[in-house]
């Protein structure tokens, strides 16, 4: 029988720690501090809603992250 798979540990950090920043200043902290991806949203993008392990949304408005989340 296959081993059930582990998934990886996500960042210990705070989404909300991202609101007010740039939006490239965030997507480099975000990568440094370990997120696997980084995705940057105009407000109102339509996306899927599945939950990716390791993966940091950013909402970007004018330039700076309006809204933060995981997944």
């Amino acid at each position: 029988m296959a081993a059930i798979p582990t998934p990886p540990d996500e960042p210990q950090d705070s989404p909300d720690a991202y609101v007010g920043l740039a939006s490239d200043e965030a997507e480099r902290l975000a990568s440094e501090r370990g997120w696997s991806t980084v995705r940057s949203l105009a407000p109102g993008t339509v996306i899927t809603m599945e939950y990716r392990v390791g993966r940091l949304n950013f909402e970007v408005k004018d330039g700076r992250v309006s809204r933060a989340w995981k997944g």
